[in-house]
């Protein structure tokens, strides 16, 4: 009787901090008891209003802590939010978000850099709260019992506090400093290409929605090289207002951004993705393990290698999906094979379609840009440089991997012509057996 009594008091004795470690400690070792023992132990301390506010105090410090060491470790709000749908559930993502929100209030906006900013509102992470109160008794008024917070606290703290390290892209919250415009006008130079940003980008999300509503391939292809053109010029406008303006700053030069690239058939989809990143002028770097590609390029060519890769993955799974199951001579499943060699397929060929409509941009660019004393291949040569550059000094153990060998011969066929349908040059597109159509 001793012995059962110490195993199931001695956890719960304890400050605050050292119960809340106790739990996240029981959460990675598997102690499911334990964790029980804890939460209930902290749920009711908050019977009370003194133990209520002891236990409040305690987590939303500890949590804002373990967010900004998170921040530290080259995590943004995106790649948080990315990381707790593989992990948590629906409810403790939106403990997470609120805790994102919490931490991030307490700088001034001028000191945060704005992609966070646009992160936080992508994933719908704001104070919802009164500040004259935590979010966690925020969401007690909202009628969530104690026990429910203080489990849901603890199963985000445990997946933020064990985060690992990764490529830190960006400035950390309060140390964004404001531009100097001064006569260099670099500020009106970044003011200028963020309003051009705005509408090209809107066109461009017009012609890639047209692509994934449409029924036709051969329509989808034609929207997307639209689309692509569409980014290429805008790429080559934004480098030649770059260089015209004289030395590029910090900000002006490579910047990098994560998208998720998530199973099943990740190999294939990260090609895909590689495949848009270059046609950009952009690299990328595959972290399999945490589920995404780090892009490393120029601002002006980050956005439209998001979209444009999100947008053709929506086309490929539409198209690989009614293409339906396959099966082998003697009835076995060869489907996860047919649909892997598929995507490879349709990766490789939209890469040599969409570089092809950018090399015609550039071809059509450059006379422009040499009656006006600028030469647009040098110049292009160089930001690919930086970019390698870049790629060097934030990955130097950087190790290259072939994908994997396709297996399905089908498949590969299918993928191509899937992505293989369409005229690039604005014409009628074609038919499946190559005739334009009309009307």
């Amino acid at each position: 009787m001793g012995e059962t009594m110490h195993h199931n008091t001695e956890p719960t004795r304890g400050s605050e901090s050292e119960l809340v470690a106790r739990a996240v400690h029981a959460l990675g070792s598997h102690r499911p008891r334990l964790f029980d023992d804890v939460t209930v132990e902290l749920a009711t301390r908050c019977a009370t209003g003194v133990g209520a506010h002891a236990v409040v105090a305690t987590v939303v410090t500890l949590m804002r802590d373990a967010v900004r060491a998170a921040w530290e470790r080259g995590w943004q709000p995106s790649d948080i939010q990315r990381m707790g749908a593989r992990t948590l559930t629906a409810p403790e993502q939106e403990v997470a978000r609120d805790v994102m929100a919490d931490e991030l209030d307490r700088y001034a906006a001028q000191t945060v850099d704005p992609r966070w900013l646009g992160q936080l509102t992508a994933i719908e992470s704001r104070i919802w709260w009164q500040r004259s109160q935590t979010w966690l008794d925020a969401r007690r008024r909202s009628g969530t019992d104690w026990l429910t917070l203080v489990t849901q606290s603890m199963a985000v703290l445990h997946l933020v506090q064990t985060l690992p390290s990764i490529e830190r892209l960006t400035p950390l919250p309060g140390e964004v400093r404001p531009a100097q415009d001064g006569n260099g006008s670099a500020g009106d130079r970044r003011a200028t290409l963020a309003s051009v940003d705005v509408r090209v980008l809107e066109r461009v999300r017009m012609l890639l929605a047209k692509a994934e509503s449409t029924t036709f391939e051969a329509e989808a292809e034609t929207f997307t090289a639209g689309a692509q053109a569409l980014m290429a010029r805008h790429s080559i406008d934004a480098a030649l207002l770059a260089a015209s303006a004289g030395e590029e700053s910090a900000e002006d030069g490579p910047q990098g951004r994560r998208i998720g690239i998530e199973s099943p058939y990740e190999g294939p989809k990260a090609s895909l993705l590689s495949a848009v990143a270059s046609a950009n002028r952009c690299r990328t770097v595959w972290t399999k393990e945490l589920g995404f590609g780090t892009v490393i390029g120029y601002e002006a060519d980050l956005e439209s290698v998001e979209l444009l890769f999100t947008s053709l993955l929506v086309q490929a799974n539409a198209r690989m999906l009614a293409e339906g199951k396959r099966a082998d001579f003697r009835g076995r499943s060869r489907t996860r094979a047919f649909r892997s060699s598929f995507l490879t397929a349709y990766a490789h060929r939209i890469g040599e379609r969409l570089r092809e409509v950018a090399k015609a941009e550039m071809e059509s660019a450059a006379p422009e840009a040499s009656s006006k004393g600028q030469a647009l291949v040098p110049l292009l040569a160089a930001r690919n440089k930086k970019v390698e550059q870049t790629v060097g000094e934030w990955f130097p153990s950087l190790t290259r991997r072939r994908t994997q060998p396709v297996r399905d011969a089908e498949g590969w066929h299918i993928g191509r012509a899937a992505a293989d349908q369409a005229s690039l040059d604005g014409t009628a597109p074609r038919d499946r057996v190559g005739r334009r159509r009309t009307g």
